[in-house]
């Protein structure tokens, strides 16, 4: 069992940068692979990033490459999500998520965290 809370969130304007970060209470993040999803008012929750176990490989959805940069210190049990050039349509909610294993998830994690909410102003 892991529980994330997520922070960073809030309100910027357009081309400006926001940093999320989840903090584990996992003794051992090292052992989860973990990632960002989000989700608008009405849609499904969306795929956004991850990162292995180890941090050596990471996988983007196509809307956020080149802008966004997970990363993650589990020395601290800490997820990072630099988030670079935001766009009116990155409002919305931001979801850590984690699941035990060694590969890039891009679905199926076993858990989540409680949201944090980005607004970008145009």
């Amino acid at each position: 069992q892991v529980q994330l809370v997520e922070s960073g969130g809030g309100l910027v304007q357009a081309g400006g940068s926001l940093r999320l970060s989840c903090a584990a209470s996992a003794r051992t993040l090292s052992n989860y692979g973990v990632g960002w999803f989000r989700q608008a008012p009405g849609k499904e929750r969306d795929f956004v990033a991850a990162i292995t176990m180890s941090g050596g490989s990471t996988v983007y959805a196509d809307s956020v490459k080149g802008r966004f940069t997970i990363s993650r210190d589990n020395s601290k049990n800490t997820v990072y999500l630099q988030m670079n050039s935001l766009k009116p349509e990155d409002t919305t909610v931001y979801y850590c998520v984690a699941t035990v294993g060694s590969r890039l998830y891009t679905k199926d994690y076993d858990y989540w965290g409680q949201g944090t909410q980005v607004t970008v102003s145009s």
